[in-house]
């Protein structure tokens, strides 16, 4: 009977063995087609999707979004999901500029869904491709990570999103490495970006035309003490939650201490 399990067993691992080496070997593929296509997004968007070429090209890139709305709103979602889920830089003067194009509204609109999604696509990559990597390479901060996210939960990653000085490639990479679900990343993600997003979007949509974008970038709209003001604004309404959190349960403990110390008979 034994010698009939061991055969089994002997039988079931080599099985077992295989797929992993599957997994693996597919997991080797995927990952080099990840850094192919970020290699071919990155020099794409350098050369097409820059001030210089775009800002020639301004009066065809109306016309043709005038002739096919629906077809340039799509195509500029999945090219803003690309940039900013492969962590390829340039999101904020893409951000300025699809203010400019589309207005505020659908520009809005456009950059808040986009920005959340490419996040959350950059989150998957980190959990499932890079995450053996990261721990290896960032192990300490990761601890940090996971503890800040025990102690303050979804807070947490919701004044990342808010607080400017904080990369959203770092905090989508960062997030990937902890136990947080896709959904609740992706929603505190939705709203902790989106007071940052319409200041972008604002600022954009306020620029006369790419000309412009191109010399002066975001100052075209917000002077250097104006830029200062609203990521101080930022940066208080980011920590504001936890602040109140730290407030109310130092408020409950002082209530509890008085209160057991008023029911002590000594």
């Amino acid at each position: 009977m034994n010698s009939n399990s061991n055969q089994a067993s002997g039988q079931a691992n080599p099985v077992s063995g295989d797929s992993t080496k599957v997994v693996k070997h597919n997991k080797k593929w995927f990952i080099a087609g990840v850094v192919f296509l970020f290699a071919i997004l990155s020099y794409l968007s350098r050369a097409y999707l820059n001030l210089d070429y775009l800002a020639q090209q301004e009066n065809q890139l109306k016309d043709f979004y005038q002739s096919n709305p629906l077809i340039v709103y799509l195509i500029a979602f999945f090219i803003y999901v690309a940039v900013t889920g492969l962590s390829i830089p340039g999101a904020t003067a893409l951000s300025l500029l699809y203010a400019w194009f589309f207005d505020f509204t659908a520009g809005l609109i456009l950059i808040s869904f986009a920005s959340s999604t490419g996040a959350t696509v950059a989150f998957l990559i980190s959990r499932y491709l890079f995450r053996d990597w990261f721990q290896k390479r960032f192990h300490d901060r990761v601890l940090l990570i996971n503890e800040a996210m025990k102690r303050e939960g979804n807070l947490y990653l919701f004044m990342m999103r808010l607080i400017p000085v904080f990369p959203f490639f770092v905090v989508n990479t960062a997030m990937g490495l902890t136990k947080i679900g896709m959904v609740t990343f992706w929603w505190v993600s939705q709203i902790g970006m989106l007071p940052g997003t319409i200041v972008y979007v604002y600022a954009g949509s306020r620029i006369p035309d790419l000309t412009t974008l191109q010399e002066k970038g975001i100052k075209a709209v917000f002077s250097g003490p104006e830029l200062l003001q609203l990521t101080l604004a930022l940066a208080m309404l980011g920590t504001f939650p936890i602040a109140a959190k730290k407030m109310i349960a130092f408020l409950k403990n002082r209530s509890h201490r008085e209160n057991s110390q008023t029911t002590d008979p000594s």
